[in-house]
């Protein structure tokens, strides 16, 4: 998968300025809209005349539009409920854990740490959220049968809403509210956010990280969890930055990938991490998973896990039972 300039441009946009700030892919369309036709205007002026005849133009633009983006980003907030309290922690949540599996199967291990994590055999209520699966969600009803064989049939529930007014209706967060854990099972990541993104729904996800509960997921169950939503595009997974670029953000400053040996995606991230150094790239192999407390990472599984930044050229391989700093972006090395 390559990139043309136009893409770098746009990540950089993307991932510096707006979705830090919560304003959606419409804003950002705007935004890159004029910025590139200055760009590509620049090189067909002939005189400096036309040049400034030009510029003139563009700044009537700019107070035109300047309304319009005042108005978007005033609905944006306006439509978002979720409240993310404030945290030390530069990646990874402030309180409960993530367990992000790259799809392909799971291992025993990484499940029952998945009820560890949720509160043990006794205590653990799960949400299975199913969206991803489109209409076909019934075929990943195994996700939810290991978690029913380890904690029971009742403490298992399956969420499969189907629009924004759906999941900002009081009446369907009562299970969410009691839950200990959530499991997102794979598909199309870009689903989950039709349905939940900045909904009543997303807040109780958080709400229940704030309890110290557990957030999961596998493939697009894994990719979701991030912040930027790589793969995310309607038309299919080959388009890397697409027409869904926002995650549910349990994993702050981050985007994550799956499938990556299996599917031969090692590289996919490298350019974008190069050029938003800020963010945290993750690529996970099937069957491999990394649990995350904090802003400590550790890998459980079969397979291996990419550690993309600034300082890795491109990325470096952890395997099961290694750990990494995400505050300090280093490897912790085992105590002697």
């Amino acid at each position: 998968m390559r990139y043309d300039k136009k893409e770098f441009g746009t990540i950089k946009r993307l991932t510096r300025k707006t979705l830090c700030l919560g304003i959606n892919e419409i804003t950002v369309s705007i935004f890159a809209l004029f910025q590139n036709e200055v760009t590509r205007k620049f090189h067909t002026f002939a005189t400096k005349k036309q040049c400034n005849q030009y510029l003139f133009m563009y700044d009537m633009k700019k107070l035109l539009v300047i309304p319009l983006l005042l108005f978007l980003c005033g609905m944006v907030y306006a439509q978002n409920p979720v409240k993310i309290n404030p945290s030390e922690t530069r990646h990874g949540p402030e309180k409960g854990a993530l367990v992000i599996i790259g799809g392909g199967g799971s291992t025993n291990e990484i499940w029952d740490k998945i009820v560890e994590l949720g509160g043990g055999k006794e205590k653990a209520f799960f949400i299975v959220v199913t969206n991803a699966a489109g209409d076909s969600a019934h075929l990943y009803a195994n996700q939810g049968r290991e978690l029913r064989e380890r904690i029971g049939e009742d403490r298992v529930v399956q969420l499969h809403l189907t629009n924004i007014r759906e999941a900002n209706d009081e009446k369907n967060l009562e299970a969410l509210k009691k839950a200990t854990g959530v499991f997102f099972v794979g598909g199309r990541q870009w689903r989950f956010t039709d349905v939940y993104l900045n909904t009543l729904v997303h807040q109780e996800f958080w709400n229940i990280l704030n309890r110290g509960g557990v957030i999961s997921g596998s493939s697009a169950g894994a990719t979701i969890q991030g912040s930027f939503l790589w793969r995310g595009d309607t038309s299919g997974p080959d388009v890397l930055i697409g027409d869904h670029t926002q995650g549910l953000g349990f994993l702050r400053n981050s985007v994550i990938d799956q499938h990556l040996l299996a599917r031969n995606r090692q590289f996919d991230l490298e350019a974008f991490v190069k050029m938003a150094p800020n963010f945290i790239g993750i690529g996970l192999d099937e069957a491999t998973a990394i649990v995350v407390i904090r802003d400590e990472l550790e890998v459980m599984g079969k397979s291996v896990v990419a550690i993309y930044d600034t300082e890795s050229k491109p990325f470096f391989f952890l395997r099961n039972g290694q750990k990494y700093d995400l505050k300090e972006r280093k490897v912790i090395r085992p105590t002697r």
